[in-house]
């Protein structure tokens, strides 16, 4: 099975086609102040069509993901008529009533993440399955956290044995290059997420770093 991978929180051109080059299948683009990858909504925008035509260009297929948390109607409305991304991830505290209203008012195509810290909570994602394109799960951040992810912690990933899926699904949460091969094998996962473990400072990504992960993906 070939493994897809997202690379999430760039904030730069350079470290999109370097991502795009080297085997991604998403590209991350993150809007939220608290985030050292925060991009406001022109940034946003930009990277994404820069990434776009880049894309075209190849003649590759790469999404563009915004990456938004308890995002307003507002934002959610600059966002899909300016940053025009491929999907949104919903990285905060969404009801699955939210998720909806949000899927029927926009009409582009969700990513929903998931906080996991036991096995309840990976179950408790399912009714999300009939409402968005994919499933995030990723850790459960620190009660000290001020970001929901990106931290670099990392939950059980046996917690997936067995996970029922009807919608494709991402793990994330302390994948690096040297792990990346393990956390799929035991969660039997088809896609995978990392941003910090491809730094070497928050929000710096590391084009060395990229390049490894995802020939680890690849090499799965």
């Amino acid at each position: 099975m070939t493994i897809k991978a997202k690379i999430c929180g760039i904030r730069d051109d350079d470290t999109a086609r370097i991502a795009i080059d080297s085997g991604a299948n998403m590209l991350g683009f993150i809007s939220f102040p608290k985030s050292p990858r925060h991009l406001d909504i022109d940034q946003m925008a930009q990277l994404i069509a820069n990434a776009t035509t880049y894309t075209l260009h190849k003649g590759y297929d790469v999404k563009g993901v915004s990456v938004l948390v308890d995002p307003d109607d507002t934002l959610l409305e600059a966002i899909v008529t300016r940053a025009r991304p491929h999907l949104i991830q919903l990285h905060g505290h969404e009801t699955l009533e939210r998720v909806r209203h949000i899927r029927d008012r926009f009409k582009t195509p969700l990513i929903k993440a998931i906080s996991v810290e036991t096995r309840a909570d990976v179950l408790n994602a399912a009714p999300y399955e009939s409402v968005v394109d994919h499933l995030l799960f990723d850790a459960k951040p620190p009660k000290d956290a001020t970001l929901p992810g990106g931290v670099g912690a990392r939950f059980d990933w046996t917690l997936m044995e067995g996970y029922p899926a009807k919608a494709p699904w991402l793990l994330a949460g302390g994948l690096t290059p040297w792990n990346v091969a393990e956390a799929v094998s035991q969660a039997k996962a088809p896609m995978v997420d990392v941003s910090s473990g491809v730094e070497r400072a928050p929000g710096l990504k590391d084009p060395s770093l990229i390049s490894q992960f995802l020939k680890a993906v690849k090499a799965i």
